[in-house]
C-alpha cells in the first residue's frame, strides 16, 4: 500500500524536551485521542480511536560512520477503525 506522509518533523532536542512532547502525547491520548501535530506548516489533525495499535522498536543502524540507536514508537489504526482493545505484555521502565 503507497504511503502518504502528512506531518514530519525532525530536530535535535535535549531529554526533557522529547520527554515533553511524550507527555503531551499521553495527555491526548488519555483525553479525547485527537492529537495536532504542527511545525509551521499547516497543522494536521488526527483523532485516535479508544484502542489502536501501538508499537515500540528499538534499532541499532550500522554503516561507515558511529552506529546510530533509536528508539520509534507508532501508533497505527485503520481509518474509522474503533476495535476493542487487546492486551499485551509490553514493559516500559
Amino acid at each position: 500500500m503507497p504511503e502518504k506522509v502528512l506531518f514530519e518533523s525532525e530536530i535535535r532536542q535535549d531529554r526533557a524536551e522529547i520527554a515533553a512532547h511524550l507527555r503531551d502525547v499521553a495527555t491526548r491520548l488519555e483525553a479525547d485521542g485527537e492529537l495536532t501535530l504542527a511545525d509551521g506548516d499547516e497543522p494536521v489533525t488526527m483523532s485516535v480511536p479508544a484502542s489502536a495499535t501501538f508499537e515500540v522498536k528499538a534499532e541499532r543502524e550500522t554503516g561507515s560512520g558511529p552506529d546510530e540507536l533509536s528508539v520509534e514508537f507508532e501508533i497505527e489504526w485503520a481509518d474509522g477503525d474503533d476495535q476493542d482493545a487487546v492486551g499485551s505484555g509490553l514493559s516500559i521502565e
